[in-house]
């Protein structure tokens, strides 16, 4: 028996022992599969949307939409170091990671919603009440991860487009990258007060594609050369 097989064998029973009657058939079935299996059901259930990055960003924005803003909540940067909002446009808005709007313990920082047991979204096990520990859910966290750095997930771009650059039409290369179609200085200059839950379909997939590396470059420099044109005409300048 090798050492991987020795070790998954082990894991697997430390994952059955451990699983509460009720358990997502799926989380467990992906568990399972994996090279490395996770020895216990939160680590499952990190594995499957870890693996499922499409969903987790559905399902944060579906989530985030069943919250909606706080009240008297605006996307704004803030300059402070040491403060959980934005301080650039490239990070997606959060609402819920500002302490004057955070929903308190059990509920996720980036949706709003309550966690339940092993960061799951739904009150599976009808127990009545959030995890107090909690503060995220696993599928919010992929999400925000792949939010953060859609390059991690080229490779399923790359699959959903036939493997065509989204720009030119070629055949994507091995040096493709993840490009934001509607650039992200843009969605703050003119999109910015649009419902802060569509706001965020902007970092997810329905603004991502593929694209070769120098159609991405000549892509970026018209963009910069766009700011920096309105930069010129009176338009605030912003941060690369």
């Amino acid at each position: 028996m090798s050492g991987r097989t020795e070790r998954n064998a082990v894991a697997r029973a430390r994952l059955e022992a451990a699983l509460p009657p009720l358990f997502p058939g799926a989380v467990l079935a992906h568990a399972r599969g994996q090279t490395w299996v996770p020895n216990l059901p939160r680590l499952a259930m990190e594995s499957y949307w870890r693996g499922h990055p499409a969903r987790a960003d559905r399902l944060a924005r579906a989530l985030a939409a069943r919250s909606g803003a706080p009240d008297g909540w605006r996307w704004t940067l803030d300059s402070e170091a040491d403060t959980d909002q934005p301080r650039s446009f490239r990070m997606p808005p959060a609402p819920y990671r500002d302490p004057g709007h955070g929903r308190g313990p059990g509920h996720c920082c980036i949706c709003g919603q309550p966690v339940f047991r092993f960061g799951w979204h739904e009150d599976l096990w009808a127990t009545g009440r959030p995890n107090p520990r909690a503060r995220w859910h696993a599928a919010c966290v992929a999400a925000w991860k792949f939010w953060l750095a859609p390059n991690t997930q080229i490779k399923i771009l790359s699959r959903l487009q036939a493997r065509r650059c989204a720009v030119t039409g070629q055949r994507l290369l091995r040096d493709a990258e993840a490009d934001h179609r509607v650039p992200l200085f843009r969605v703050w200059r003119q999109e910015r007060d649009r419902p802060w839950p569509e706001l965020l379909s902007y970092w997810g997939w329905p603004n991502l594609q593929a694209v070769n590396r120098p159609a991405h470059r000549a892509k970026t420099a018209g963009e910069a050369r766009s700011r920096a044109g309105k930069s010129m005409t009176g338009a605030p300048a912003l941060e690369a």
